[in-house]
C-alpha cells in the first residue's frame, strides 16, 4: 500500500513579461516538465495555490496554455487536479470554465465565499468530489484508498473576508485583526477533517515572517496584510501556500506548511533562486514527507558588472559565458554609450535585458551636489555624461528647471552659500 503522492506548485504567473520580453517560451517548457513530473512520480493530486496568471486579464496564450495544462494533467480524470486563485487572477475568470473541468477531476475555486458541490457522476474510475461546501472539498482518486479533503482559502482580501464571514452576523469576528479572521475561516473548513483522510490545506496569503522578492507585486494597495503561522489549520497534515515566489517552510506553523514559489524567475532579485515545485506524500492520519523537485526550464537570470568596460562584455559574449541566461549588465565606461555599441551587444546577445553604463564621475557628481551644487550644474553634467560631452542647450535646461519646479519658471538659480546667509542675517 503506497501513500497518497500530491504535487504542490504555484505562482504560474502565465502571460508575464522581463523588460517587455515574452517568456512564454519558458512558460510552455515548465508546463511540459511538470507534466513529465507528475508521470514519473506516480502523482495522485497536484495543488495550484494562486496565481495562475498574471494579470485579470490575460493574453490568449496564456489561457489556452493554461487549460492545455490542466488537460494534460487530470489525465482524462485518472488525477485530481485543483486550483485556486490568487491576488493576480480574475476568479470569476478562472472558474469560467468549472462545469467542464469538474468532469475531468479538475476543481477550481476562486473566490472564499463559492459553495461547490458534489460531482453527479458516479464512475469509481475516474476523479470524483464526493462531497463539498463552502471552503473545503473531499476528493475521490481512482489511483488511492484514501479520500483527500482539502480546506481551501483562494486570495482572502479584506472585503472577500467580510464577505464569507457576514453570514455568521458576528461583529466581534468582523472586527478582529485579519489573521484571526483567516484562522476562523480555517477552522471552519477544516471541521470537514477526517481521520481516515489525508487532510490538506490550500491557500494564497503572505505569511508573517516569510522571505519576499521585488517579483511579488504588493497584493494590496498600502501594506499588505499579513497572516501568522498559527493561523494555519492545525489538523491539517500539510498546507500548500502560493504568493511567495522563493520556496520555503514557514517557520512556527504547527503543522509542515510551505510555499512552493514560482517555477521560474520573474526578477533580477531571484537571481541564484533555485525554482522547484514540491512533491508531498502521506497516509491518513500520519506525518507527511516532502521532498524539493527542481526545474530546469527556466532561462537563469544573472547580473554581469564589467569594470573593465565594453571589451570585457565582449570577451564575456565571445567565451559564451551564461549564454541561455537573461543578463542585467552594468557596464563601466568613460564616456556614453552610443546607439550602435548597443545594438551591436543586443544582436549578439538577444537576452540582454539591461545595460547600464556606470561613469567614474558619479561619485563626485553625488560628492557635488551634497555640496549645494546648482540644480541646472548637476543637470549640464548629467547631460553630458549621457552624450559624450556635449552642451545642453538652454532652452533644454530651462524646460528641465521648470519640469522640476514651475515656480522657477526656467530660471536659473544659484543656491545660497555660508556667506550669503551669514550677510543676510546681518
Amino acid at each position: 500500500m503506497r501513500p497518497m503522492r500530491i504535487l504542490h506548485t504555484s505562482d504560474w504567473h502565465l502571460g508575464r513579461m522581463l523588460e517587455g520580453r515574452s517568456r512564454i517560451e519558458e512558460q510552455v517548457k515548465f508546463i511540459e516538465e511538470l507534466c513529465t513530473i507528475v508521470v514519473d512520480e506516480a502523482v495522485d493530486l497536484v495543488l495550484i495555490a494562486g496565481d495562475v496568471f498574471d494579470t485579470v486579464n490575460p493574453p490568449a496564450v496564456a489561457e489556452e496554455l493554461f487549460y492545455d495544462a490542466l488537460n494534460r494533467l487530470a489525465a482524462g480524470g485518472r488525477r485530481a487536479v485543483v486550483a485556486i486563485a490568487g491576488n493576480h487572477d480574475n476568479p470569476e475568470r478562472l472558474c469560467a470554465a468549472s462545469p467542464l473541468a469538474v468532469r475531468h477531476g479538475i476543481t477550481l475555486y476562486g473566490l472564499p465565499k463559492d459553495i461547490l458541490m458534489p460531482s453527479l457522476l458516479s464512475n469509481q474510475e475516474r476523479v470524483r468530489r464526493v462531497g463539498a461546501g463552502l471552503g473545503w472539498v473531499e476528493l475521490h482518486i481512482p489511483s488511492c484508498p484514501d479520500p483527500a479533503i482539502i480546506a481551501m482559502l483562494p486570495y482572502p482580501s479584506e472585503s472577500r473576508l467580510n464577505e464569507v464571514l457576514s453570514e455568521s452576523l458576528d461583529e466581534e469576528i468582523l472586527r478582529q485583526e485579519y489573521s484571526k479572521r483567516v484562522q476562523q475561516l480555517f477552522a471552519a473548513f477544516g471541521k470537514h477533517f477526517r481521520s481516515d483522510a489525508v487532510n490538506l490545506g490550500l491557500s494564497h496569503l503572505y505569511v508573517r515572517g516569510g522571505m519576499q522578492s521585488e517579483s511579488e507585486r504588493p497584493i494590496e494597495l498600502g501594506s499588505a496584510p499579513t497572516v501568522e503561522a498559527e493561523a494555519m489549520p492545525a489538523d491539517a497534515q500539510y498546507v500548500a501556500l502560493g504568493h511567495l515566489h522563493r520556496a520555503q517552510a514557514v517557520k512556527g506553523a504547527k503543522v509542515p506548511t510551505r510555499y512552493s514559489g514560482s517555477p521560474l524567475a520573474y526578477s533580477f532579485s531571484e537571481t541564484g533562486y533555485a525554482k522547484s515545485v514540491i512533491l508531498v506524500e502521506g497516509f491518513p492520519g500520519q506525518q507527511v514527507t516532502t521532498r524539493e523537485i527542481f526545474l530546469s526550464a527556466g532561462y537563469p537570470l544573472v547580473k554581469w558588472q564589467a569594470k573593465e568596460g565594453l571589451a570585457q562584455v565582449q570577451r564575456w559574449i565571445d567565451e559564451g559565458k551564461d549564454l541561455h541566461a537573461w543578463i542585467d549588465l552594468e557596464v563601466f565606461v568613460t564616456s556614453a554609450l552610443n546607439s550602435q555599441d548597443i545594438h551591436t551587444l543586443r544582436r549578439q546577445r538577444e537576452r540582454l535585458i539591461n545595460i547600464r553604463p556606470v561613469f567614474p564621475e558619479t561619485e563626485q557628481i553625488v560628492a557635488e551636489a551634497r555640496s549645494k551644487l546648482p540644480i541646472n550644474e548637476l543637470f549640464r553634467k548629467f547631460y553630458q555624461d549621457r552624450t559624450g560631452g556635449a552642451e545642453p542647450e538652454q532652452e533644454l535646461v530651462s524646460l528641465f528647471l521648470t519640469l522640476i519646479d514651475p515656480d522657477t519658471k526656467g530660471e536659473i538659480f544659484q543656491p545660497q552659500t555660508v556667506e550669503d546667509e551669514e550677510a543676510e542675517t546681518a
